[in-house]
This record gives C-alpha cells, structure tokens and sequence, in this order.
C-alpha cells in the first residue's frame, strides 16, 4: 500500500514536535523499573519512531533482541535510521498492528512493552489479552496509556456545542470514544483479566498550554493524532464543520486573554504472568484462531511494507 503525504509529514514531526511532549512524558515510568532478563526477547507495540524501544536497547546485554511493530512505514522509516547499524542485527522492525491478532505463538516474549498506544483501538482490552497471550510465563506486560480525564476541558466543550444543536447521535459517538480513556481502576483490570498478576499502577498529571483553538487544533499533536476521529464524531461536511466552529468559538471566548490548558493523565500499568495463565487459553486460543502459530522473525522489513 503506497503511503500518504500525510505519514511522511507526521513522521518527520514526531520526534520534534509530539514525542517530548507526549510519548516521552508517558515512556518515563516504563523505563525507570522495567526488568530485563539477560537475553531478553522483546516486543515493542506501537513503536512510533523508535522509541522507548532504542532506549531499552541501551539497558540490554549484547544478547538480547526487540521486535518493534507499528502500521506505519514512514515512522518505521524514521526508527531506522535512528537505529543505525543495530536495525536488522539486535532491534528488527516489522509493518504490523496488533489487532485482531498479533502475528506471533504464545509464550514467546520476555517482555512486552506498548507506549501511549492503545488509545488508536476502539476498544483497547483484547490487545492487552493479546499483549498477554505472546507473554512468556513470569514474564512482563508493560503499557502506558491516556486515562479518563485526559483532554477534559476540550471534550466538556465539544459535549456542550453537540448539545445545543440537538445531537444525540453525536454525542452517543463521543461517549464511545471516550471509552478509550478509561479510569485507572478499569485499566487494571484489565491486566487482572488477562491473568497478569502483581499489576503495578501509577499515574502522571500534567498540563498542556495553547494560545488559541487554532493553535490547539492544528499542533501536530491535535492535527496528526486525534483531530480526524474527533471529526467523525461531529458528523460530515457542513454539519461537521458547525460545530467545529461553535468548539473553536468557545474556546477563543472562555479563555481569551489567557492560555487554553487541557489536562492530560498519563497511565503506566506492569504486570507479570503468572504459571496459571501460561496454562490457561481462552476458547478460541486452543488451536490458535485466526494466530499464525510462529515464533518471533527476526528480520527487518523494508520500509514499502503494506500496512496492515
């Protein structure tokens, strides 16, 4: 599949404008405590650009190896070349997306790591069973994640302009969406159903500052990330357009003469699989579903890969 503008644009963006601001807020935790055995066998979901996989890479011994995936060639693109000579040899990416299944056997990473991804899925609890399934027994699953109340202030905007134009359906669409962001005590579970045990959580608060709605709405952040699923939720053409305008009125009017700040809430979660779940398999796990039944390739795809 022939890549758009649009991805080339957001890969060279990313490491300047989205990554200290976002991933790198959410990416501390996991690299602060995150255990590494010696040859240890990682899978980073959701790569992005390289990161937090070529800063764990640093911590490992000469034997270990990542696989890094994310559906993106052009951010696959920029990993690489950061990656240098160690793409190919120690660190090895792959154009792949998690869902519905990950392309490998049960029980084969030491650990699995995914870094304010899972916000992308509408619905992010199966990759954190899958996240669970591909885990070696004692091994680790670490992820980070936005949680409830992350862009708050925008979304207490877009909820009040959906209800003074009489849309219900829009708003029924804003609470599905919303359901990416969940509470901490839900993330956990999440981790708790899967069988990881031992589920460490902590989270992060912190603000980001915008000097008008045009400034929010078109930072890269905003414009490459979200702004197209917000969109959708406001409907198509003119009507879309509406109320995108009344959210970009309201936020120039309530806070003019001082900067639009919304909340972000960066989630980190670590469990360990225990021997039960190794044990364990759901119905459709026993003879593997839809899984193709292979352990971790260690090849480097070239960067004109489909996106899957």
């Amino acid at each position: 599949m022939r890549r758009s503008h649009r991805e080339d644009k957001l890969a060279r963006l990313y490491d300047t404008q989205i990554l200290p601001i976002w991933s790198q807020r959410f990416g501390r935790p996991l690299l602060r405590d995150l255990e590494l055995p010696p040859r240890a066998m990682v899978l980073d979901v959701g790569c992005g650009t390289g990161y937090p996989s070529l800063e764990l890479l640093k911590r490992m011994d000469e034997h270990g190896r990542i696989i890094a995936i994310d559906p993106s060639p052009a951010m696959l693109d920029q990993a690489r070349e950061k990656a240098g000579a160690l793409a190919g040899k120690r660190i090895f990416f792959r154009s792949e997306a998690p869902l519905p299944k990950l392309s490998f056997a049960d029980d084969v990473y030491d650990v699995v790591i995914s870094n304010a991804a899972l916000q992308e899925f509408e619905d992010p609890e199966p990759a954190i069973l899958e996240f669970a399934r591909v885990t070696r027994e004692f091994g680790q699953v670490a992820v980070t994640l936005p949680l409830a109340g992350t862009f708050s202030e925008f979304f207490d905007i877009f909820r009040e302009v959906l209800t003074k134009r009489d849309r219900p359906d829009g708003i029924d669409r804003l609470d599905a969406y919303l359901a990416r962001f969940p509470p901490i005590e839900q993330a956990q579970a999440w981790f708790e159903d899967a069988g990881l045990s031992d589920v460490h959580v902590e989270f992060q608060e912190y603000s980001l500052l915008f000097k008008s709605s045009r400034e929010f709405f078109f930072a890269p952040l905003i414009e490459f990330g979200p702004l197209n699923a917000w969109k959708a939720i406001a409907g198509k053409g003119q009507e879309m357009q509406d109320v995108f305008w009344d959210c970009k009125k309201a936020i120039d009017t309530n806070f003019s003469g001082s900067s639009f700040a919304v909340t972000v809430i960066a989630g980190y979660l670590r469990g360990t699989k225990t021997a039960s779940e190794a044990a364990r398999r759901l119905p459709d796990d026993v003879d593997g579903g839809n899984t193709e039944e292979v352990g971790p390739v260690l090849e480097d795809e070239e960067s004109d890969d489909e996106v899957l």
